[in-house]
């Protein structure tokens, strides 16, 4: 059995990256031939009916499919471990490509997800087919599972041990000492792979710094109140929105539940693409933006762009776009960390380096939301091998986690009095 196993782990990040440099590669075309070219440079030269136009008939199309077949939808990977299981689910190569196809179709129309989530399902799908190919064990699902999910996610990434983590505070603890092993073999090979032909999200600075700077502490505890404050803001206009999307009007336009759904959020996503195309997307293009050193966002920008990408967040979780908001929310926490820091640099005697809290937030934002502490850790870790971005993100998450759960129930993501 563990050969089998030790076996499944190689085929699984071989063939998991393979795939995911062919999703990440077919995200990207269909992105430039929707938009002609780089988005970010065309959208604001394209005709507006023409950008209500790509929305609209993009969600259309991807709400059909999943009514068609569900089994494409955005799962997460719990949601998969458990159908298998309880259900006898079995995905085909039609639902891997379907899923491949509606999530780029997701991202590359604007709609604000990352590629986290269908990577690691595609990853998943992948292991769960060898797991059956090999006639490993029922009990070992969840083991092949998580080396799906950990290679996706070190593919989608080119962060190979935080694929690893996130595998393992999704569904692997109880697994964490007998079957580690298989998820690195898995995550590195899927990683090499993957790195060779796409781009890291590091945040750029030259030197591995292992000496800790008090002001960074000191800043980073002015810095709680800041996150805690935009970590409300998002879940009450989440729970807000959604709550009045779903259970007031939703119940209404069952009859024309996908058109309508479809024209309301592809309309809302194309009037924040005119706005600032930046606002919109996974969120990959304005994290490389602020941690390009020669680039400056003006405050007021910022603050613009955190409230277009929180709406846009919201409404594309609302119009069943597939991707993930691993990325998502990273690039909110990012924007809010480099826009504390240049604020505090002109408040302050001391100077800290934007691109430091930009990670920090990015770390703390995604990880105290999606409940993975760990993650937030080893991801702020692997993107900057800095004592002073990886010590205030420890810190940070755990205190803000503790703020937040005063008053949110974050398992649900929802308001406790709800």
């Amino acid at each position: 059995m563990i050969s089998r196993l030790l076996i499944l782990s190689f085929v699984t990040g071989i063939f998991t990256g393979i795939f995911i440099l062919f999703y990440a590669i077919f995200t990207k075309t269909l992105s430039s031939l929707l938009f002609f070219g780089d988005p970010m440079q065309t959208i604001q030269t394209l005709p507006h009916w023409y950008i209500y136009l790509v929305t609209i008939s993009s969600i259309y199309i991807v709400n059909y499919i999943i009514r068609k077949n569900d089994k494409i939808k955005e799962y997460g990977v719990k949601e998969i471990a458990l159908a298998v299981e309880k259900n006898g689910i079995v995905f085909s190569l039609k639902d891997l490509l379907l899923k491949i196809f509606v999530s780029a179709l997701s991202l590359a129309s604007g709609f604000a997800v990352g590629n986290e989530g269908p990577s690691a399902a595609i990853g998943a799908m992948i292991a769960h087919k060898f797991h059956n190919l090999f006639k490993l064990p029922k009990h070992l699902v969840k083991v092949a599972l998580s080396v799906g999910a950990s290679s996706g996610i070190a593919a989608i990434f080119v962060s190979p041990i935080t694929g690893i983590m996130f595998a393992i505070e999704n569904i692997a603890y109880e697994f964490l000492k007998n079957y580690a092993g298989y998820l690195i073999t898995s995550s590195f090979l899927a990683f090499s792979i993957a790195s060779y032909f796409l781009d890291s999200l590091v945040f750029g600075y030259e030197s591995i710094n292992k000496r800790l700077d008090y002001y960074y502490l000191v800043s980073s505890f002015l810095f709680i109140p800041i996150i805690t404050l935009f970590i409300y803001l998002y879940l009450l206009l989440k729970d807000k929105i959604l709550y009045i999307l779903k259970n007031k009007i939703q119940p209404h336009i069952l009859k024309y539940e996908d058109i309508i759904i479809s024209i309301v959020s592809g309309s809302i996503i194309a009037t924040i693409l005119i706005i600032n195309p930046y606002a919109a997307f996974s969120g990959h293009e304005i994290v490389k933006i602020l941690i390009d050193d020669n680039f400056h966002l003006p405050l007021n920008m910022i603050f613009i762009i955190i409230l277009l990408r929180i709406i846009a967040t919201v409404v594309s979780l609302y119009a069943n776009a597939v991707g993930g908001i691993f990325i998502a929310l990273m690039s909110i926490g990012a924007l809010i960390g480099y826009g504390f820091a240049e604020l505090s640099n002109e408040l302050l005697t001391w100077q800290v380096e934007p691109f430091f809290f930009a990670a920090i937030g990015a770390a703390v934002f995604m990880g105290v939301l999606m409940r993975l502490p760990l993650t937030a850790i080893v991801l702020a870790l692997e993107i900057t091998y800095d004592y002073n971005v990886v010590i205030p993100t420890g810190l940070i998450v755990v205190v803000v986690t503790y703020l937040v759960t005063l008053n949110f129930n974050l398992k649900k993501l929802v308001l406790k009095e709800r």
